[in-house]
């Protein structure tokens, strides 16, 4: 089997690990506007993962399955010393803590519009989204990408899809996830594995699938199949927020994931 890359991360904080997963084509500076805060709780670990961020992709040969996203996780988990930590995950990165917390290898789990519970048309909606992007940002000279980011209508062309307020993103903000997503190494074979992905469960620790009520890439929709499939889960939905919650609104984010956490320590202690 070939070595895997180690994946590039930062750690802050103290208290019990909490992992923060994001999804395709993104980077681990996603979690920036929540990271502050959480880090005086938990000590928070961000992450790129394989072939995203500055992180190297997986060797070829070596698919970008959910099964070998999770192996490589819990793998990494032991090299940086944590075990069964909390994981936070946006899109797909929603969609790997809950395959983790399907295998009883984290102590709670907070999905962000998570992947996996597509409809049959907002699957290939899903896709053609995230394609267009990828080929705006591939396409589009750094230069420019650059100089969009420094305008309010170069981040709503940038950002629009993903967030309901891009304007508050800083040029410095939209310039690195723009460029992230026309380096990134493990875009299309990433994509190629989703198309036909779809999360069943269950997850046997606490979890909470949370929808932002303005997600123009998972559309609000979903979270009717997630409570479906996921009945024992506590389900709620993010007003006013879009596809990457994070920065839409911080504060009820943070909530969400501390609400979680506490119930993993009650039920810890019970």
């Amino acid at each position: 089997m070939p070595e895997l890359p180690d994946l590039v991360h930062d750690r802050r904080g103290s208290g019990e690990p909490l992992v923060l997963i994001h999804g395709i084509g993104h980077r681990r500076q996603i979690w920036d506007p929540i990271v502050d805060d959480l880090a005086t709780r938990y000590e928070v670990i961000t992450l790129d993962l394989a072939g995203f961020g500055q992180s190297e992709p997986f060797p070829k040969g070596h698919a970008y399955s959910m099964s070998n996203a999770c192996d490589h996780l819990s793998n990494q988990f032991a090299k940086w010393g944590i075990e069964k930590p909390h994981v936070v995950g946006n899109s797909l990165g929603g969609a790997i803590a809950l395959e983790l917390g399907a295998r009883n290898l984290v102590s709670s789990v907070t999905a962000l519009s998570p992947a996996g519970f597509f409809g049959t048309f907002s699957r290939f909606q899903a896709l053609a989204v995230l394609l267009f992007l990828r080929l705006s940002a591939f396409l589009t000279p750094a230069f420019l990408l650059r100089r969009l980011s420094r305008t309010r209508v170069g981040k709503w062309l940038a950002g629009s899809t993903l967030y309901v307020h891009p304007q508050r993103h800083s040029a410095e903000s939209t310039y690195g996830d723009a460029m992230g997503l026309k380096r990134c190494k493990g875009f299309e074979r990433t994509a190629l594995h989703g198309v036909t992905y779809a999360f069943h469960g269950p997850t046997p620790v606490p979890t909470t699938v949370a929808w932002g009520t303005h997600d123009r890439i998972l559309i609000h929709s979903q979270s009717l199949i997630a409570s479906e499939r996921l009945p024992e889960a506590h389900h709620v939905d993010l007003p006013r927020c879009g596809h990457v919650p994070i920065a839409d609104d911080p504060e009820l984010v943070t909530r969400v994931i501390d609400q979680t956490i506490a119930e993993a320590r009650a039920a810890k202690a019970a």
